[in-house]
């Protein structure tokens, strides 16, 4: 079923960050949505993102990797007959009959401003930078909200106890979609938080790899230059042949496995 061109040129068919776009082809059984409080047919298969670009809109943002990992495509809705308030990820969420549903591509939350080189692991300096971390009343709210079943209100908890380890590891699955923040209570902007933690925890917190600094030391250090220059001055036939000829690591391979020939390690 292709889009009448009425619809695709009616600018009230447009949301924030959305062009109208003529999405032809139907498939399965057509339900009611309600897109920022329009209302089109689309198929009931379909997720709420390619369900909106059916209906002619065309994504200029608010979308990003369409695999639930960005999380760019935060998503409001309504279910008919039921009054809570919803939210999860256009890009994952089904589409039910009479949904009615507005994206929140960005969900504005104060992030604090620091310089991260002059930060240590004390927690007492996440909670100068967040204060409001110590209004969370535990409802659970921002957990419920999540799209990635991360335990939202379990870090927060956690950094409060000035635990920034574990915070870190609870909010591994972070996507910064900020649908906690939407629906939280104290008003706490957890994924902006979150991410302090983690980079607190990555740079300050856990040890040194000691093989990495040496990587490091030999890449700077002009190891790999002479091999670089081999290979650039080689033709389209001989790169294929020693790609084809390497050493590839087994399928199963222990941890400490090294290729026979380490020079490029």
């Amino acid at each position: 079923m292709s889009i009448p061109e009425e619809k695709r040129n009616n600018d009230s068919d447009k949301a924030p960050g959305i062009e109208g776009a003529n999405v032809p082809g139907s498939i399965g059984k057509l339900i009611p949505v309600y897109v920022m409080g329009k209302r089109y047919e689309v198929p009931e298969t379909l997720t709420i993102m390619k369900a909106m670009e059916y209906a002619g809109f065309k994504f200029i943002r608010g979308c990003g990797c369409r695999g639930g990992i960005c999380g760019a495509c935060a998503t409001v809705y309504r279910k008919a007959g039921d009054y809570r308030l919803r939210v999860g990820l256009a890009c994952q969420t089904v589409v039910e009959p009479n949904m009615y549903l507005t994206q929140i591509p960005f969900y504005p939350a104060n992030r604090a401003t620091c310089d991260f080189s002059e930060l240590t692991s004390n927690p007492e300096e996440i909670f100068k930078l967040y204060p409001e971390l110590f209004r969370c009343i535990a409802c659970n709210l921002c957990t419920k909200a999540c799209p990635m079943d991360v335990e939202v209100m379990d870090y927060i908890s956690a950094l409060k106890q000035g635990n920034i380890t574990k915070a870190a590891e609870l909010s591994f699955n972070c996507i910064q979609c900020g649908l906690c923040a939407s629906r939280c209570m104290g008003e706490l902007p957890q994924y902006h938080i979150a991410q302090l933690a983690r980079r607190i925890y990555g740079s300050k917190i856990v040890p040194r790899a000691e093989h990495l600094s040496e990587a490091t030391a030999a890449s700077t250090g002009g190891r790999y230059e002479a091999y670089l220059e081999a290979l650039m001055k080689m033709g389209e036939e001989e790169l294929r042949k020693v790609y084809q000829e390497r050493e590839m690591e087994p399928e199963i391979a222990a941890e400490d496995w090294v290729p026979n020939d380490n020079r490029y390690l």
